[in-house]
């Protein structure tokens, strides 16, 4: 394939999204923020009702559309429009409108994308790259609403993109969900991040991605050819034939990996010398139940308890927590489920949190909960409920030292004992332990071990806090290092304090799931690691083609590097198990 206007090749670097190389003609999604005339109206309560029958229309809309994914996917994606559906519940959005309306006089439609584009910057400033992606989810649901109230049609790929590649400036959940349909070979857009709704899509279908390519619309035009390396997150406009020659090859031996990982999906958590470790997931809704055990996790190793308060956007009751706690426990048959209590706070926010100057190194996490027994007590009872059908431990977030951590146990075993009263008894003992994330908790370890069943240590916060990078900060985004001697070196320290004690460790944050690191981590004597469900295959596969001989090895010649030492060869092992090069 030639572009058109025989333009140079260009090189531009985003993240990867979704992995596979995929090459096509350029198919330019141009979708904007409609323009809404402003117009004052003489019957206030009449674009009210309008508003009401858009709201419905789009409910309808989207529970199709639900519907849809859930048939060519699975539920864990479908999912994903739930918390679509709540956006046309959020009674604060709607009075919002419903008071501009009042107050103003102006037309519905007009109001209706006053408020919501108010939201959506909300969200947009926030620093959390998960929540900060949630932006795209309103604007896709607001939308849908203006379109209802101006009675327009979508623009979506549809035939015409057929084995081209779709680029826009940011895609939507809705967006993406068609893209298969439509035979579209890989998306780029030059917003968005892995963590988007429309990047897990992409992953769930199949279909290679790159997000956040800065300056992408403005080097693109119609008639481009474009090659996506969904691997690399490197995107190639206008390939010369060279170029095209040399990712054949890396085509091939995409597909040949993919293969290779997936047949071994259901083999033992072993070594190829016989030593044993355990794969789980992180999850933070039940649907992802259906990934984690697809993909062979031997359980849930981090339950994110704070998505249902943010789904429902409200403090839920102990009875709700309980129904969605034990739908978990149920599925996992027998699999244990670690749940970490609510870590709210820093860029979580919900109901009458303050905001604060420096809200990640305020009142977030545990010390949000020991403060409100109102909200840990009704929590800690779900969970113990949901243990009397399977095996579930428990662990507190950001942890700073053994008096928060013993406050913390002192309110369990409260809640414990006052359920056994009320004839409440686990299927087996559950077990307490203290999530590692911050300097003061690696530095206080061994005293932190002698108080904890075991230890799970969230690597995302731990290097942020130790490097005082911010990671949603792009300045500084490049010096978010987790190869620094100063985290290997603390992460050694952890692992340590707690092997002395003899209780086991876990590590649950990013780089658990990277195959990269996993031999690592092994190597120095972790043996859970829990991850997106989507990366269990990958890691499982390396470790299974690892000896413990050479893991350790790998960890000896680790300790006493660099970063660029560490980064190469972490690269290089793993590259050589996965038959990279």
């Amino acid at each position: 394939m030639k572009a058109e206007n025989n333009r140079p090749e260009q090189r531009l670097q985003g993240t990867a999204a979704a992995p596979g190389v995929a090459r096509g003609p350029v198919y330019l999604l141009m979708k904007g923020m409609a323009i809404v005339a402003c117009q004052k109206v003489s019957d206030p309560e009449a674009e009210i009702r309008r508003l009401e029958s858009a709201l419905g229309a789009t409910r309808r809309e989207i529970s199709k559309l639900r519907d849809d994914v859930a048939l060519k996917l699975n539920e864990s994606e479908a999912s994903i429009f739930d918390a679509h559906l709540l956006v046309l519940e959020d009674v604060a959005l709607i009075d919002d409108v419903t008071r501009e309306v009042k107050q103003t006089g102006f037309n519905v439609e007009f109001c209706f994308q006053e408020v919501a584009q108010r939201y959506i910057e909300i969200f947009e400033k926030m620093d959390d790259d998960f929540l900060r992606e949630r932006a795209a989810d309103i604007r896709d649901v607001t939308g849908r609403v203006l379109e209802q109230l101006l009675g327009t049609q979508p623009e979506r790929a549809g035939e015409a993109a057929k084995l081209h590649v779709v680029v826009a400036r940011d895609l939507t959940p809705s967006d993406t969900a068609g893209l298969h349909d439509d035979g579209v070979s890989a998306f780029v857009t030059e917003e968005g991040g892995r963590t988007s709704h429309s990047a897990i899509m992409a992953r769930s279908l199949d279909i290679p991605a790159v997000v956040g390519v800065k300056g992408l619309m403005e080097a693109v035009q119609e008639g481009d050819v474009i090659l996506v390396d969904g691997e690399s997150g490197l995107i190639v406009l206008n390939p010369t034939p060279e170029t095209i020659d040399g990712y054949r090859g890396k085509e091939q031996a995409i597909r040949n990996r993919r293969d290779r990982v997936l047949r071994e999906v259901a083999l033992p958590d072993l070594t190829s010398d016989g030593t044993a470790f355990m794969l789980l997931a992180n999850i933070g809704d039940p649907a992802e139940m259906e990934d984690a055990l697809g993909y062979c996790a031997r359980g849930v190793g981090l339950y994110r308890t704070e998505n249902l308060y943010l789904r429902l956007d409200s403090w839920p009751s102990e009875e709700v927590q309980y129904l969605e706690y034990a739908e978990v426990v149920q599925q996992a048959k027998g699999l244990p489920v670690t749940f970490r209590t609510l870590d709210l706070g820093g860029d979580k926010r919900l109901g009458d949190l303050a905001d604060e100057a420096n809200p990640f190194m305020g009142y977030r996490a545990v010390r949000l909960c020991l403060e409100r027994p109102d909200v840990f007590r009704p929590q800690l009872r779900a969970i113990i409920r949901a243990a009397v059908l399977g095996p579930v431990q428990v662990m507190f977030p950001m942890i700073s030292g053994v008096e928060e951590l013993r406050r913390a146990k002192e309110i369990f075993r409260d809640v414990e004992a006052e359920l056994a009263r009320e004839g409440v008894w686990p299927a087996s003992p559950i077990r307490l332990g203290a999530m590692i994330e911050i300097p003061s908790a690696a530095a206080v370890a061994a005293e932190l071990a002698a108080e904890s069943d075991f230890f799970s240590v969230g690597t995302n916060d731990l290097v942020q806090y130790l490097l005082a990078v911010d990671r949603g900060n792009q300045r500084v985004a490049s010096l978010y290092d987790p190869c620094h001697p100063a985290v290997v070196r603390t992460l050694i320290a952890i692992f340590g304090a707690a092997q002395d004690r003899g209780i086991p460790v876990a590590v649950c944050g990013e780089l658990g799931g990277d195959p990269l690191w996993a031999p690592l981590l092994v190597g120095l004597g972790v043996h859970e690691l829990s991850m997106t469900p989507a990366a269990l295959p990958e890691v499982r596969f390396v470790l299974r083609h690892s000896d413990a001989t050479e893991l350790r090895e790998l960890a000896a010649k680790v300790t006493c590097a660099d970063a660029a030492k560490t980064r190469t060869l972490l690269q290089d092992f793993a590259a050589a198990k996965l038959k990279l090069r």
